[in-house]
């Protein structure tokens, strides 16, 4: 196993005195950063953290997030990135999975600060507080990240993932985009709990010696587009949500076309990025964008378009090297068809899921293999094969890149008093993509209004997890077997 610190640091040590990462408006050096690891590597070991221990960090992008993971690995432990806007119960079942050594958040968060080992920082700070952790059952230490999710039944589930996982993910990303250099500067403003931008726009650049311009997070937009504008951007990871308000700010004027054109590489993952961009694009920068796919579970990239001017547009790119895939039917049956649903194989895939062996045996299948759960089809382009996705298998909406896990709202929207049953589907939106829609049978007598939903929905959830539309029905459209047709409910919704 190659650690991921033994990476890093002998990069950030060669040349002490080298830009490292932009932070408001300024440049650090990495002496800077190799002086807030350090720090925090002491605090830790004084609060008594060691081997197979799992921090928590629930706080938004800042120099402290790779300081934080990499004092924590230099102490043999986990980093665990968790959103702290996910929700208290989403958050107290996720905690009760992974059992903290300590949470550090920007916030003070008493139902769960009581339960646990807790401790507040701002995003500007270079160190930690000093505190005293609690020890708990330790994990393999050759794991380096665990992010969590949650399952199509919305209960918490989390993700491992090794060293060599992550490792072997950026190398063969890098492998991929071979334009890609330690000369770049990197956009990191996708949030790190989400695996897509704590690998692609953390880890990718720091074992490649490149330098990172850190936004705290996409909203509200003005530092992001600071940062574009002030830091010459060479490499864009980004949502599709975050490329569509972007090239609507350059239409409006806000943004000035040669900020965003100038970047050599604009990628999007985490949803399909609407076709109307492509075009918007070709016209405001003059060239296309590259799109990419992966999921958690793989470290996430699995596969990615090699550069814009030979993207294939509606195309997901080759799968990358390393990865072994095959396609079987919905019903599970391997096929030599080019359609079918993705599995794949390799050293970027997690070992499996976290203390939940049944469900690590209901995504993998007895070669190994993961079953993404996309349905796609295989084209050959230029002697090599492109992944196009066309259905996804499962019923989770993505809203700006982001997962909803429609039982989980169902449930809440369920314990409204009024409410005798809520079924939630995605609704295409021109900027996030999709957005939930729910319909809702009241209880005989009751009454309920949209905003009465809404409000409620939004009490106990986080705000992308929020219906933004409701429609109450009499019934709902059942199958011959009495299951409720979810299809014919995107439709309509889609109609609408």
């Amino acid at each position: 196993m190659q650690r991921l610190e033994n990476i890093i640091i002998p990069k950030l040590e060669s040349n002490t005195e080298l830009n490292c990462y932009w932070w408001d408006g300024k440049w650090y050096k990495r002496k800077d950063l190799l002086n807030i690891i350090s720090s925090c590597e002491n605090v830790l070991r004084n609060a008594g953290f060691s081997r197979g221990q799992k921090l928590v960090v629930m706080l938004r992008n800042s120099p402290l997030i790779p300081a934080l993971s990499i004092a924590v690995w230099k102490l043999g432990g986990i980093f665990c990135p968790l959103n702290e806007k996910a929700g208290l119960e989403s958050l107290t079942g996720t905690l009760d999975l992974i059992k903290p050594f300590a949470v550090i958040a920007e916030h003070e968060i008493p139902e769960i600060a009581h339960l646990w080992p807790f401790l507040t920082c701002s995003l500007d700070s270079v160190s930690l507080p000093e505190f005293e952790g609690k020890s708990q059952p330790p994990e393999s230490d050759e794991l380096a990240v665990i992010f969590a999710t949650s399952g199509t039944t919305g209960l918490p589930k989390a993700v491992p993932l090794t060293h060599d996982n992550l490792r072997s993910n950026c190398e063969s990303t890098h492998a991929m985009i071979p334009s890609i250099s330690s000369d770049d500067n990197f956009l990191t403003v996708l949030p790190n709990f989400h695996s897509f931008g704590y690998t692609v726009t953390i880890i990718l650049p720091m074992t490649i010696g490149a330098k990172i311009a850190i936004a705290p997070s996409f909203l509200p937009p003005a530092v992001t587009i600071r940062a574009i504008s002030e830091v010459k951007i060479d490499v864009m990871f980004v949502v599709p949500a975050i490329i569509s308000f972007l090239l609507m700010s350059v239409e409006k004027g806000k943004l000035a076309p040669d900020a965003l054109s100038r970047i050599r590489i604009i990628c999007t993952g985490g949803d399909k990025l609407n076709p109307n961009n492509h075009v918007q694009a070709l016209k405001l920068l003059g060239r296309d964008i590259m799109e990419g796919y992966g999921l958690t579970e793989t470290s996430p990239v699995i596969c990615v378009n090699h550069d814009c001017e030979t993207q294939k547009t509606g195309s997901i790119g080759p799968v990358l090297p390393g990865f072994e895939y095959k396609l079987k039917t919905r019903e599970g049956e391997e096929t030599d068809e080019k359609e079918g649903v993705l599995w794949v194989k390799g050293p970027s895939v997690t070992p499996g899921y976290l203390h939940a062996p049944e469900i690590t045996a209901e995504r993998f299948d007895s070669d190994g293999y993961l079953n993404t759960g996309d349905y796609v089809r295989l084209e050959k382009h230029d002697g090599e094969e492109y992944v196009y996705i066309l259905d996804r298998v499962t019923d989770i909406i993505i809203v700006g890149g982001f997962n909803v896990y429609p039982q989980e709202v169902e449930k809440v929207l369920a314990e409204h008093p009024a409410v005798h049953q809520a079924v939630v589907v995605g609704m295409p939106h021109e900027i996030n993509g999709q957005i939930p829609k729910a319909y809702i049978k009241l209880e005989d007598g009751a009454e309920a209004s949209e905003r009465d939903i809404v409000k409620y929905a939004k009490e106990h959830l986080a705000h992308f997890k929020v219906p933004r539309s409701v429609e109450f029905v009499d019934e709902f459209p059942l199958s011959g077997t009495g299951k409720i047709l979810r299809r014919v409910l995107r439709e309509r919704a889609a109609v609408r």
